[in-house]
């Protein structure tokens, strides 16, 4: 990761990766499929209990520490030793939304580009680094726990006079807007279940701008956007 700039950015963007910039449901379904196969309906089902008990606690996916719960109370199957290989060699390039990359091209010529995701600090850097996202955006990449608690942190790492946010959760940008204001532009691209899941969209204060795929970022006028929610 680059030291922060002497000087603040005009605009630094900052894009989520889960259902954002890569279709993650998709990489469940394939996840729930493989579990399946290899260990069989019961214990596929006990996986997923507890990546959500796991979830709960950490506040982050951890599908690897899920396996390691999993072997806990499985301790002698075998056929969980490799599962972790699918996991670390998934094809992630496969599962990045249309024009992704491209998108991320095109933020690039107006401002300072970089990923900001929660997640665990071996499998969330795998999964960006395996997908091409890292060398999109040059290694500008900062992985929390809650990221949205994290923003002076960010902020010091890249300092600027405004900031967009794109993420697919709507929980998120409110609560960066809500410590951000002005400062802040959010950008909701209606991917995954999190962003169509009506009532939880509706629980929480319209994002700035709405757009159905991240690749429509390509169809935008970012200039003009801009324009129009700083003056």
């Amino acid at each position: 990761m680059p030291a922060p700039s002497a000087a603040p950015s005009e605009v630094v963007f900052l894009i989520d990766v889960d259902n954002t910039l890569l279709d993650n449901d998709r990489v469940s379904k394939d996840l729930s499929d493989h579990l399946e196969v290899v260990l069989g309906k019961s214990c596929r089902d006990r996986y997923f209990e507890l990546f959500e008990e796991l979830r709960a606690e950490l506040g982050y996916t951890d599908y690897l520490g899920t396996l390691q719960r999993l072997r806990a109370i499985d301790p002698d199957n075998p056929r969980l030793l490799l599962m972790s290989s699918y996991l670390v060699d998934y094809p992630f390039p496969d599962r990045l939304f249309p024009r992704a990359i491209e998108a991320i091209r095109h933020l690039r010529k107006t401002g300072p580009t970089v990923i900001l995701s929660d997640g665990d600090v071996v499998f969330q850097p795998r999964k960006i680094q395996r997908s091409g996202l890292w060398d999109a955006v040059d290694g500008n990449v900062l992985i929390y726990i809650h990221k949205e608690h994290m923003l002076k942190e960010v902020a010091e790492h890249y300092p600027a006079a405004h900031y967009v946010m794109i993420d697919d959760k709507v929980r998120i940008l409110a609560a960066m807007k809500a410590a951000w204001g002005s400062k802040l532009t959010t950008v909701f691209p209606r991917q995954g279940h999190y962003a169509l899941d009506a009532k939880q969209v509706a629980s929480y204060p319209t994002p700035d701008v709405t757009i159905e795929h991240f690749g429509d970022l390509l169809n935008l006028d970012i200039g003009a956007m801009l324009a129009e929610q700083t003056r």
